[in-house]
């Protein structure tokens, strides 16, 4: 992916990937350059750790590339994983003077933060951020709501297809938001998608309540039914959107019309 970068290494808002969905998307062209001035880069690798559950929370950030895990872990050491941070998420919450979860990296991320005290002054002053975080927000509750239901009714095979529908239907509104945003054209969500899977099996098998056998065989049940396509053990093409969303046990209308009004 190819960014526009500034003499001081700096990343161009106008070429950033997730210009168009992160927190930023509202913004007018003054508000730009005050999110400009205050910004900076940090990259991790696969596996390390963002920010510690419970330690101060001195920044907040958008994931521009990458996939971030957020754990919580109970006094007897057992972990939990509660979230799935996908490019144009926001780590950290205005305000918290405390990091609520441990984030750390699924694979090799990049993030585009912001002090936290800077950040949270600029949302009293600027309505547009303010706005849009609360979106975003609201999204979250939305998610956690069907994540709820998919822990507490949906079957192993609606529970691997609904995993699947969530990476893949991100990365298509990812692109639709940048055609949009580039053309001014809004396109239909596109039927055929690929994509590499951020989590090992094992990580899989922890989000989804599975074990590892489950998650390996109900990939490979719909690799053999044609629901998707498998190049190696992480790259995953999806023939059909509107399948795999069956699959899910989702409806496949109001879920392509709640993307595309992103």
């Amino acid at each position: 992916m190819s960014w526009a970068v500034s003499p001081s290494g700096q990343v161009s808002c106008e070429s950033c990937p997730i210009r168009h969905r992160a927190v930023c998307a509202r913004c007018e062209a003054d508000e730009f350059a005050q999110l400009e001035s205050m910004k900076f880069y940090r990259t991790y690798e696969a596996g390390q750790t963002i920010l510690f559950g419970g330690d101060p929370l001195e920044f907040v950030a958008s994931v521009v590339s990458g996939v971030a895990m957020a754990t919580r872990t109970l006094e007897d050491g057992r972990t939990q994983m509660v979230g799935l941070l996908l490019p144009s998420d926001f780590i950290g919450r205005p305000g918290r003077k405390f990091a609520p979860f441990t984030v750390s990296a699924a694979t090799d991320v990049r993030l585009c933060c912001f002090r936290s005290k800077p950040f949270a002054n600029l949302i009293e002053a600027t309505p547009h951020i303010a706005q849009r975080l609360l979106e975003m927000t609201l999204d979250e509750l939305d998610a956690a709501r069907e994540w709820m239901l998919l822990l507490g009714r949906k079957t192993a095979r609606e529970k691997i297809a609904s995993f699947l529908a969530i990476i893949a239907r991100r990365y298509a509104a990812l692109a639709q938001s940048a055609e949009v945003g580039v053309n001014g054209v809004h396109l239909p969500a596109p039927q055929k998608l690929s994509f590499d899977l951020p989590l090992t099996r094992e990580s899989m098998s922890d989000y989804l309540g599975l074990t590892i056998e489950t998650v390996s065989r109900q990939i490979s049940a719909l690799k053999r039914d044609g629901v998707i396509a498998l190049e190696g053990n992480r790259h995953v093409s999806v023939p059909n959107l509107d399948r795999l969303l069956a699959e899910a046990g989702d409806d496949s209308e109001d879920v392509l019309h709640d993307s595309a009004a992103e």
